[in-house]
């Protein structure tokens, strides 16, 4: 179902997280509110131009654990990789790996 246009406020966007497994996105305050809810969250990044957020390899974000996966790009514009890297712990995560 799409819930785009009836999301009004932050507090909209975090009542549909709260009842999501698992939410992939890129770097975006939804990451940053899945943190901040507990909720797993699984954030795609690029190779280049990250802040200081971002620790420096793939892998548990410090800021949230246990919660924060980032999948970040190997080499610039590799989203395949991050993908294909996703699709393996997806399926591992639903039980089929």
């Amino acid at each position: 179902m799409h819930l785009g246009d009836r999301i009004g406020d932050c507090a909209d966007t975090a009542a549909i997280v709260a009842q999501l497994d698992l939410v992939i996105c890129v770097d975006t305050a939804v990451a940053h509110l899945c943190g901040a809810l507990g909720r797993r969250c699984w954030v795609m990044l690029p190779c280049l131009g990250l802040d200081w957020r971002w620790p420096e390899a793939s892998g548990e974000v410090p800021w949230y654990p246990g919660v924060m996966r980032q999948y970040r790009q190997e080499t610039p514009g590799g989203w395949a990789e991050v993908v294909e890297r996703m699709r393996v712990d997806l399926t591992g995560l639903a039980g089929g790996g």
